[in-house]
């Protein structure tokens, strides 16, 4: 019998079986290890960090993308940072949207996870108003001319490489290329294990942004509770929006989702005392 073991945690960790691997190797920028597993499905891990599974990755993908995009009401161009999977893509891409910029700084692991978990992205790469970027994303956000209504980052935890994705610099830069009402999306980790890493996020958009804060969801694959999502933008208090017309309008939008509705966004903002706490920076 063979296992793969998670220590993305000091204490902690969590183990998965293995049935069949289907990828093991190294890209220019990380491991990568994709098997199946008989409760998950197929299984992608990063660095020894499990990123997604075909069995709960729906749940993550669309709170990600749709508390924002339907909070904003009228996004036509959205930019997303990461997401090599392709999952949040695709659920982006279920509005009525002109265009979805994704920028991925790693080409060969979204070629692995079109060939290896197809059932994530679905026919999002194929969508004609999707362009993927292969750069790094704090440099695109940071160079490019464009204007987005919503930016999601799609990050890994605030680890190594990944941490300037939640520093007041990055933010800043964001800030500079959202359009008037544009959101910020970010995800944001799971606050009973990784408070401080919570309290540092806060403190970082909260210094940058007039409005900001965060909503949870329970996703089993990332263990420990219930995990944040940030949410910030200069005009727009997501969190105090006009929840009266959620049941018509997410109705309206006839999004096909299995997690998301219209009673879990308004419920996704009542935070637990701890994790509000937290959320304070």
């Amino acid at each position: 019998m063979n296992w793969f073991q998670e220590n993305l945690h000091p204490t902690v960790g969590q183990t998965f079986e293995i049935d069949k691997i289907f990828y093991e190797g190294r890209t220019a920028f990380q491991k990568v290890l994709i098997f199946e597993n008989g409760r998950f499905g197929r299984v992608l891990a990063l660095d020894d960090i499990v990123q997604t599974t075909e069995a709960d990755e729906f749940i993550y993908h669309e709170m990600l993308a749709h508390v924002p995009m339907v909070g904003h009401g009228a996004a036509t161009h959205v930019l997303i940072i990461g997401g090599g999977d392709g999952g949040l893509l695709e659920e982006v891409l279920k509005h009525t949207v002109e265009h979805v910029t994704m920028v991925e700084i790693d080409r060969e692991v979204v070629e692995l996870c079109r060939e290896h978990l197809p059932s994530i992205s679905g026919a999002a790469f194929e969508d004609a108003r999707a362009n993927l970027i292969i750069a790094d994303g704090t440099a695109f956000v940071a160079e490019t001319d464009e204007r987005f209504d919503v930016i999601i980052v799609d990050s890994t935890d605030p680890l190594g490489p990944g941490k300037v994705l939640f520093e007041p610099a990055f933010y800043g830069a964001c800030r500079a290329i959202l359009k008037t009402g544009g959101i910020l999306a970010t995800q944001s980790g799971v606050p009973f294990y990784q408070g401080s890493e919570l309290v540092a996020a806060a403190a970082s958009i909260r210094s940058v942004f007039s409005h900001a804060g965060f909503f949870v969801v329970a996703v089993p694959t990332y263990a420990g509770g219930f995990m944040t999502l940030g949410w910030a933008s200069q005009d727009t208090d997501l969190a105090a929006a006009d929840m009266g017309g959620l049941e018509q309008t997410v109705a309206a939008l006839d999004l096909d989702t299995r997690y998301y509705n219209a009673a879990v966004h308004r419920a996704a903002f009542a935070l637990p005392g701890y994790i509000a706490e937290a959320a304070q920076g």
